[in-house]
């Protein structure tokens, strides 16, 4: 049957930023296609409250509270998965983010820091689990990475340079690492468009800026982190098995950013 092509039954998946939006609604999606989780952000109570849908889905949780800033936190995460379930098949980087900033605004440092908390944790961590899920791929299956990246890293918007960048460098990272680890563990990516999390609080609670990026949708409306959610199962799952290297775009059919930051010209 087709639907069970979806399943990740038995399968163990770390997953980072899973405290709250798409990081969380990923974790649920995995677990209810089967999957134990291992969950990490830095807040305890919001991992909790993942941890009990996670169970209600009838799935296996581990809570592991850390500043996934810190490379080295990231990395852990992989023997932590090893250590506490048995095995490590799916890693989901999606911890990451800069904040905006006008051109002359963003020093070196702010290119710096966003490369290091948007490309080199989720290398950090990918590299870790890579002995694991070569182990897990000698049952006939495949290894799976699945990246979060941005719609911004491919369509030019001001006050995105150092976001921006760094998520079109995670893509072609992604690219690049897929070659490498082929053909047993498989390296995907996630381009997302505006979707309802905190970081968007500030148009979800005002109603002009909302249908503002309504307007600048195709799709015309903002994304849910159940829709991120479900392209990672597929990714993750034997239903992607022959996709490696590539970027889905799950960001309702834009081709520039739907949010103008208002930047005046220099």
């Amino acid at each position: 049957m087709i639907g069970d092509r979806f399943r990740v039954t038995g399968r163990v998946a770390v997953i980072t930023g899973a405290g709250r939006g798409i990081g969380a609604a990923t974790a649920v999606a995995l677990a209810q296609a089967g999957a134990d989780v291992v969950i990490s952000a830095r807040t305890e109570d919001q991992l909790a409250a993942v941890a009990r849908e996670v169970e209600a889905a009838g799935r296996r949780a581990v809570v592991v509270p850390a500043d996934l800033s810190d490379p080295g936190a990231a990395a852990g995460l992989a023997a932590a998965a090893v250590e506490a379930l048995g095995r490590l098949d799916i890693v989901v980087n999606n911890v990451g983010g800069a904040l905006p900033r006008p051109f002359l605004a963003t020093t070196p440092r702010h290119l710096e820091n966003a490369f290091r908390f948007n490309v080199v944790v989720a290398h950090s961590l990918t590299q870790a689990a890579v002995p694991h899920l070569l182990a897990s791929s000698a049952d006939g299956g495949t290894g799976s990475v699945v990246s979060i990246t941005s719609a911004v890293g491919r369509a030019a918007g001001r006050g995105y340079l150092a976001y921006g960048t760094a998520k079109a460098a995670l893509a072609h990272y992604t690219r690049l690492a897929a070659a490498d680890l082929a053909p047993r563990i498989r390296v995907n990516a996630i381009a997302v468009g505006a979707v309802a999390t905190s970081a968007l609080d500030i148009v979800l609670t005002d109603d002009t800026l909302r249908r503002q990026m309504e307007r600048a949708t195709p799709l015309g409306r903002i994304g849910d982190p159940a829709d991120v959610a479900a392209a990672v199962v597929f990714l993750a799952s034997p239903a992607g098995g022959y996709i490696t290297g590539k970027i889905i775009e799950v960001d309702g059919g834009i081709d520039r950013p739907n949010l103008d930051l208002g930047i005046p010209d220099l």
